[in-house]
């Protein structure tokens, strides 16, 4: 009752309400931007700290000063100008180091501290601004008084920064704001309640004077506070667009501006459940590039990336409602159609292949880049989105695929085939690491001689559950994904390792895939290989088709080059089928060429076969080149081999391929073989 007695009997109201308010403002804002420095982290929390001190100490200060000029005491006042300025300094620095201690940690410890420490702030600035109040009176007090004003204010100030430290709370603010006002509120009126004043003067107060130094203190208070307002208002903004940038970019490529694969992928999800629910159909189109790549490789990236920009901004004028285009990566796009009526549909294609197959000016030069489109309508060619993405994909492929078709739906028979190499090539990636493949040997022997001159090096796959897969089904899908680099490297180094262990030093001979004949490393890496696994080099011939050569022949003839530097023996494998060129011939010394096995499925039966396989062995002895036949099954094919004086042979009738265990494991087995081929070539002479 002592307190509320005073503030009715002993002070002017209406700067008392004005005191409240800049204490309400100033509380706000100080928990606002304490809440913000706790959000933070190094400088910038020390930043907001620094304000949210500033404010809370000003307005701490203030609302003081306000309420200091509302009492009566009914006798002169004056104050000591070094004690009110210190008293400011003790409510800001005091603040600082309380707000600094409580988004230190998190804690019920920490909210203690913290809150004792502004409490004590609050209360020693009250009274060092006391003292600095001095009257023409005794004054007396009340320490009942004075230690409940003390109590309140830590008992009050621990509450706020213990609601402010729970900001995921949703009503934590407003609490901490209303516990922090009642701290300065309370513990000013407690403070003053304690006081009592027995004038020794009865000059005038000068009220008049009060009430405007009042009136300029609170204006000074609510600028301090409009100030951390008006941060608190920039940093927002500044966030919010922040923010708003983020998201653009995280949903946007930042090449093109179309939506990229993460803002295609809600957008279709969306779409799919409006199409469940509205009852239409909903296309998903897959696009991707033909001649992108040839713009990219001969004229550079920036060229490139103008080509991606026209492209997109051509598809951005093809988009009108209930339609959508996305770059999903590279050289590759989507877009989503909903329709009721197929010609709909048909329109819109018709749409995104013209902007897609118009030409391109970039700086001096005219392109066309094209494309192949692929379609999955939902719910005929699936419901999910993953099927309908994978769908549309199988379906863009086929499109690649077919020279004169831009464009092609998804069908489950024609597409079946895709799906499947796609399912291929994902475990092929896995298969090198998972031991599954081994290596098969299969002899060569020397016609004339009836010995064993070599093997050849032959790759296999067994699957754990698909079985023995044929190197035709593998090989192709490996180098299209790129993964024939690393399994032909394991080949090479594979082989020589085991060979390097025979106690009978044969030849080895490899097959390179044109993808590992494209990497200008292949002669160091061959180099590597030999020394790491001690090989002789002689003992290693490479194996490649003319086809690996034709398509970059200056490059392809230097690293043959560098390979025959090495020691290694070079074979040309498969002649007689493909370009078959001479000019291939007189390039390169080849150390042999392998005639294809086709040419010995027909020997014995075609004149025009036998006379190509007599003229390709002609051809091997005038350029003093050996001849290896693929393919031989039958006594008399050899016989026709040794007739004409071919040097080698490869086949079933020799010697079927075989693991390293089975063909290698005894030296006497080679000398058996060679008998018995000695044996019948002695019959047949």
């Amino acid at each position: 009752m002592r307190v509320i007695s005073s503030i009715i009997a002993g002070h002017n109201l209406w700067l008392v309400c004005l005191a409240a308010v800049v204490c309400i403002a100033g509380s706000t804002v100080t928990v606002r931007l304490l809440e913000r420095a706790m959000r933070t982290e190094g400088l910038q929390r020390s930043g907001w700290l620094f304000q949210a001190a500033s404010a809370g100490g000003s307005s701490v200060w203030c609302t003081h000063f306000v309420a200091i000029l509302a009492y009566q005491p009914g006798t002169p006042v004056t104050f000591d100008p070094i004690l009110t300025v210190a008293s400011l300094a003790i409510a800001i620095l005091g603040l600082v180091l309380a707000f600094a201690i409580a988004a230190a940690t998190r804690g019920a410890l920490t909210a203690v501290a913290s809150g004792t420490l502004a409490g004590l702030t609050i209360s020693l600035m009250h009274y060092v601004g006391m003292a600095a109040y001095h009257v023409s009176g005794i004054v007396a007090s009340n320490g009942a008084y004075v230690a409940a004003s003390v109590v309140l204010s830590v008992v009050l100030s621990v509450t706020a920064l213990t609601a402010i430290m729970q900001t995921e709370r949703a009503h934590a603010a407003p609490i901490a704001m209303f516990a922090f006002v009642l701290a300065i509120l309370s513990q000013h009126f407690t403070g003053m309640a304690a006081i009592s004043v027995i004038p020794l003067a009865s000059a005038a107060t000068n009220a008049a004077v009060f009430e405007a130094m009042a009136v300029a203190t609170a204006g000074v208070a609510l600028f301090i506070v409009g100030t951390g307002v008006a941060s608190q208002m920039i940093d927002s903004r500044a966030r919010s667009e922040n923010n708003r940038r983020l998201h653009h970019m995280a949903l946007n490529d930042p090449l093109t501006g179309l939506p990229n694969r993460t803002s295609f992928s809600e957008r279709l999800d969306r779409e799919l459940a409006r199409a469940e629910k509205e009852g239409h159909e909903l296309a998903v189109i897959g696009i991707d590039l033909n001649r992108f790549k040839e713009i990219n490789d001969f004229r550079g990236h920036s060229a490139g990336d103008q080509a991606l920009k026209i492209i997109a901004g051509r598809l951005t004028e093809c988009v009108e409602g209930g339609e959508f285009v996305a770059r999903i990566g590279g050289d590759e796009f989507a877009a989503l159609k909903d329709f009721r009526d197929e010609d709909v549909l048909l329109d819109f294609l018709g749409k995104l292949e013209v902007a897609l197959f118009e030409p391109l000016e970039i700086d001096d030069f005219r392109a066309s880049a094209g494309a192949s489109i692929g379609v999955a309508v939902y719910p005929h060619d699936g419901i999910t989105a993953e099927t309908l993405i994978g769908n549309s994909d199988l379906a863009m492929y086929r499109a690649k695929s077919e020279l004169n078709t831009a464009v092609c739906f998804y069908e489950s028979r024609l597409d079946e085939i895709a799906r499947e190499r796609q399912a291929l090539a994902r475990e092929l990636r896995r298969a090198l690491e998972l031991q599954q493949f081994d290596l098969h040997f299969q002899v060569q022997i020397s016609v004339t001689h009836a010995t064993i001159c070599g093997y050849e090096v032959l790759l296999r796959w067994y699957h754990p559950e698909r079985g023995l897969i044929p190197p035709l089904d593998f090989i192709p899908i490996a180098e299209e994904s790129g993964a024939i680099l690393d399994i032909g490297e394991w080949v090479l180094r594979e082989a020589c390792r085991r060979a390097a262990g025979w106690q009978i030093p044969h030849r080895i001979a490899v097959n390179l895939s044109p993808v590992q004949f494209g990497q200008p490393e292949l002669p160091r890496l061959v180099h590597e290989i030999l020394m790491e696994t001690g090989l002789p080099a002689a003992r290693l011939e490479l194996e490649i088709t003319e086809s690996t050569i034709i398509a970059d022949k200056p490059r392809a003839l230097h690293i043959l080059r560098q390979i025959k530097a090495l020691g290694v023996t070079v074979a040309l494998d498969d002649f007689g089928t493909g370009y078959s060129s001479l000019d291939t011939l007189r390039s390169f010394p080849f150390d042999k060429i392998k005639l294809d096995r086709l040419f010995m499925n027909e020997v014995e039966t075609n004149p025009q076969t036998r006379a190509i396989v007599r003229a390709v062995l002609a051809l091997g002895k005038s350029l003093d080149v050996p001849i290896l036949a693929e393919g031989v099954e039958t006594d008399n094919q050899l016989e026709l081999l040794r007739r004409e004086g071919c040097d080698e042979a490869q086949g079933f009738l020799l010697g079927r391929p075989g693991p390293h265990e089975e063909i290698l494991q005894y030296d006497d087995v080679f000398t058996l073989f060679e008998t018995e081929l000695m044996a019948k070539t002695a019959e047949r002479a």
